[in-house]
């Protein structure tokens, strides 16, 4: 390209050299580098700003590592799944097809652990910054959430964030936080902590990681997906959470196969089964990945009364949503069937189609 074409470029269009330089850029590569994602583009069925995002992630990749990641995100090019979501597949993608890269920079990273309280001030206001292994962040969270807990079972009136704040100050002085945890009253003496069993006193806590066994003829990319955090290599998860934690293997089998029953409250093997089959709100085009703390949803409605054995609530009747979409579905005149557990089929109220399945969302009855 000559240096200079960039500044005709962008002055016929209206923006920057440097704007323009850009979207050459990423043409290029979409062309020469990610073929499955500019035959999408030629066939006007992608997002602009998604196919750019793949070729900006993808430029320091070889060719043959962009071949990877092309082949894996082609199919969600098209919007059919939340900006947010889209950024963690193409991340995934890119770390299984660049594992050693994506091994050393966990280690690079790992290096720079720190807590310290930030420089600035604001009206006697000061923050403390921690960066850490999210096991030690997720322990951390635990614990403090748990002391602020026992302060409102105490009768602390405040808001759960001043509470949380009032716990910091107590895990400051560990005989204090002893001394709330096992029950003494603060005049007492501090408690001998050598008989203590901390297993007792200190929440439990659960990290929920995602592994892809891998056959002889699918093996694993070598990915795992960690709940509230992201992808991190299964290297990661071996040497730094495996060696630290009680890890529980639980294979995902026969999802489907959870008996029904016949009670409005839903069963926690539902949730867990549900979960898993279906990660993210089933809204059309809903953003959240935070299933498990969003309300379960009955895709038929459930009937108080009905015939024992009609298993209302059952793998297939379910879908998790946020409170919002939960009140749209029941007051907003919206319409949903579920005609095979884990895929969704939307109506809103003036006749348009969705259909939401494990890769997104998709308007029905569209032109091609």
């Amino acid at each position: 390209m000559a240096e200079f074409a960039s500044a005709d470029l962008g002055a016929r269009l209206g923006v920057s050299p440097w704007s323009a330089h850009s979207l050459m850029a990423d043409a290029l590569d979409l062309v020469i580098r990610l073929p499955r994602l500019w035959a999408r583009v030629e066939a006007l069925e992608v997002k602009a700003s998604y196919a750019r995002y793949v070729a900006r992630r993808t430029r320091d990749l070889t060719v043959e590592q962009a071949a990877h990641v092309d082949e894996r995100v082609v199919e969600s090019v098209d919007g059919r799944i939340p900006w947010s979501r889209f950024e963690e597949l193409v991340a995934a993608a890119i770390l299984a097809a660049d594992r050693w890269s994506a091994m050393r920079r966990e280690d690079e990273e790992g290096a720079r652990q720190f807590a310290s309280p930030t420089r600035s001030t604001e009206n006697g206001m000061r923050g403390f910054h921690i960066r850490a292994p999210f096991a030690v962040i997720a322990r951390l969270d635990a614990t403090v959430q748990h002391l602020a807990d026992v302060l409102a079972a105490q009768g602390d009136t405040d808001e759960n964030d001043h509470r949380r704040v009032k716990a910091i100050l107590i895990l400051a002085n560990p005989a204090a936080a002893v001394q709330l945890l096992v029950g003494h009253p603060s005049d007492d003496s501090p408690a001998e902590t050598q008989d203590l069993d901390w297993s007792k006193l200190l929440p439990a806590v659960t990290i929920l990681v995602h592994m892809y066994l891998g056959t002889a003829g699918a093996p694993s990319e070598g990915v795992a997906r960690v709940e509230g955090v992201g992808a991190v290599t299964e290297d990661y998860v071996r040497r730094h959470l495996s060696p630290a934690a009680k890890v529980t293997v639980k294979p995902v089998l026969d999802l489907e196969g959870q008996a029904p029953v016949d009670s409005y409250e839903i069963p926690d093997r539902h949730r867990q089964a549900v979960h898993l089959m279906t990660p993210a709100d089933t809204f059309p085009f809903a953003s959240s990945l935070d299933p498990r703390h969003q309300q379960i949803d009955h895709t038929e409605e459930y009937h108080p009364g009905a015939d024992t054995g009609a298993g209302q609530s059952r793998i297939g009747n379910y879908g998790p949503m946020t409170t919002f979409h939960h009140r749209i579905k029941t007051h907003g005149n919206w319409d949903v069937q579920q005609p095979y557990p884990g895929i969704f089929i939307w109506r809103d109220p003036h006749g348009a189609h969705y259909l939401v399945d494990h890769t997104g969302t998709r308007r029905l009855g569209l032109a091609a």
